[in-house]
């Protein structure tokens, strides 16, 4: 007779689950009895929203389901934020949320929620528990869910009578992999189609990533000339040193990428969805009349068709659709040279530093931390006009480089941080932050000074929330609203949680900071000063708002 916590445990130990992320809550006081000796960390984070992000982050860099425990009510309204990351970014993850006493369902109890309503629509699953005798059925489900098709999060709620409850039932045996090998007629249908392309684009991105996929694109595209271009925040598909590599379709992408997108006569898309982001707002590719050639591989099946007709539609994971085309690259392909060179020509010119006032230069930080830090270093950050710096100047070499939230979650850097820096001790982590982005998960300065977690923080300090002030000085110029903050001093917060603290007034003294700040052995925050007129990497405050001007007159 095992109750509901240990059932849950084992479970989760029988899937390999090796850390969990949670806040502490009376309503899974059962599951937590069952993590005490399990083997299991449990990682208790000082938000729910830092909690779902960090297990949203695992699942990322490792490709394991990441794990979070919140309690009812507030506790899992908090983590919502995780779980939206995790749906836009196809991540596999699993919110455990305590529930209320299945005897007082209904009666507006305390911290009742309805989750099944709640999460309807934001999860791939949300359910609740009902008969302890079924909880290993509803496990075993939450992890195929999680990880079949277009992967995401599944929210599972379980009542504290479930959970404190004792049953004699049998273990479900962990969920087993899927055959993801393609066929090989879909994979002679793309090199057939390749064959009559003049001005080719393979597009990638999506889940399921590893290093022995970012390994086998960089050959296919050498081994073909294929130009390759990757979506928004999913840079660590390939090395940006490669010579194939076009750059990002994102927010503040390369515009001549943009066109080069929109003039392509076949697009290759891998993994992608390639939504609104990577399209700007469906102008350089149209959904109704594409006005080119659309193969797309994504793993989930309703995903083909649901924004693009594409022209061949192959159902397999992106990793195991490039190791299988690599495999078999055919002879006398086209010459795609000229085509290609012209693309990395552009990315070149893009990625030269373009100077932006002020005595601390954010794309000569950039550059350099690009330069000068391990190949296999992770960059995570949030949302923020910073980070369009971050994008064009930082370039990641090898994956898992980059953690950050295709669906443009402030907050998201620093708990990312923390997590890949408790997975990957030995690697330097970066998380590059605003000011406002920052300040939404901080707290959790706590967290990674608990289990010695020791990410760098960048702070790009412009008090201001930059990407609103941004739009505002397009939209209503001079009309300042709503977009201004007051900033603690980051260096001294960051040392009252025990940690190293420095702040940077000029460009020529960031290199030593760094420095400093690796050999702390502790979480670092480096926040640098910048000039508020340093509005975007092309544009000045100033010009911004001159534009909105003219607008309006």
């Amino acid at each position: 007779m095992r109750h509901g916590g240990q059932i849950l445990v084992d479970h989760l130990k029988a899937e390999g689950v090796r850390r969990v992320f949670s806040v502490p809550g009376e309503s899974f006081l059962a599951a937590l009895d069952g993590l005490h000796d399990s083997g299991i960390q449990n990682v208790v984070c000082r938000h729910e929203g830092g909690a779902a992000m960090m297990a949203e982050a695992h699942a990322k860099l490792t490709g394991e389901v990441g794990i979070a425990f919140v309690t009812r009510g507030p506790g899992a309204t908090n983590a919502s934020s995780g779980v939206h990351v995790a749906r836009q970014d196809s991540t596999p993850m699993i919110l455990f949320v305590g529930q209320i006493d299945t005897a007082h369902r209904d009666r507006e109890a305390f911290q009742e929620v309805d989750y099944r309503r709640v999460f309807g629509g934001l999860a791939k699953w949300a359910a609740e528990v009902d008969d302890i005798a079924r909880l290993p059925e509803y496990l075993s489900r939450a992890f195929h869910l999680a990880q079949s098709g277009r992967p995401g999060p599944v929210v599972l709620a379980l009542p504290e009578n479930m959970l404190s409850a004792r049953a004699d039932v049998p273990a479900i045996a962990a969920r087993r992999p899927p055959e993801t090998t393609p066929a090989a007629p879909g994979v002679a249908a793309i090199w057939q189609a390749l064959q009559g392309a003049q001005r080719p684009l393979v597009v990638v991105g999506g889940p399921h990533w590893s290093r022995q996929a970012a390994g086998d694109l960089a050959e296919l595209a050498s081994a073909t000339g294929l130009p390759v271009a990757v979506t928004f925040r999913r840079q660590d598909r390939i090395d940006n040193r490669h010579p194939n590599y076009a750059g990002d379709l994102g927010v503040g992408m390369n515009p001549r990428l943009g066109q080069r997108l929109k003039a392509a006569d076949l697009v290759l898309i891998l993994g992608a969805r390639l939504g609104d982001t990577a399209t700007n707002g469906y102008t350089l590719m149209d959904p109704a009349t594409p006005g080119k050639t659309v193969l797309h591989v994504h793993p989930d099946p309703d995903e083909l068709g649901h924004v693009w007709r594409p022209d061949l539609a192959v159902v397999a994971q992106a990793p195991a659709m490039v190791s299988a085309l690599v495999a078999s690259v055919p002879q006398g392909l086209p010459d795609w040279s000229a085509w290609t060179a012209s693309a990395r020509a552009d990315y070149e010119a893009f990625v030269t530093p373009r100077e932006t006032p002020g005595a601390v230069k954010l794309e000569a930080v950039m550059r350099w931390l690009s330069d000068s830090v391990p190949d296999d270093a992770i960059a995570t950050n949030g949302a923020g006009n910073y980070a369009a710096w971050m994008h064009r100047y930082f370039r990641p070499r090898a994956w898992p480089g980059q953690l950050a939230p295709t669906s443009g979650s402030m907050g998201y850097g620093f708990p990312a941080a923390v997590a890949a820096s408790l997975e990957c001790p030995d690697k330097v982590v970066l998380c590059f932050a605003g000011d406002g982005d920052f300040q939404m998960t901080l707290n959790e300065l706590s967290t990674a000074r608990q289990y010695g977690a020791r990410p760098i923080v960048i702070v790009a300090n412009n008090g201001r929330y930059g990407t609103i002030r941004m739009h505002q000085e397009r939209t209503y110029p001079a009309r300042i609203s709503g977009t201004d903050l007051f900033n603690p001093d980051y260096a001294a917060l960051a040392r009252a949680y025990g940690g190293h603290g420095e702040t940077v007034r000029r460009t020529e003294d960031f290199a030593a900071a760094f420095g400093r700040a690796r050999d702390a052995g502790t979480v670092a925050v480096i926040e640098l000063v910048l000039d508020p007129e340093a509005l975007a990497p092309g544009q000045e405050l100033s010009a911004a708002r001159a534009q909105g001007q003219g607008a309006a007159t």
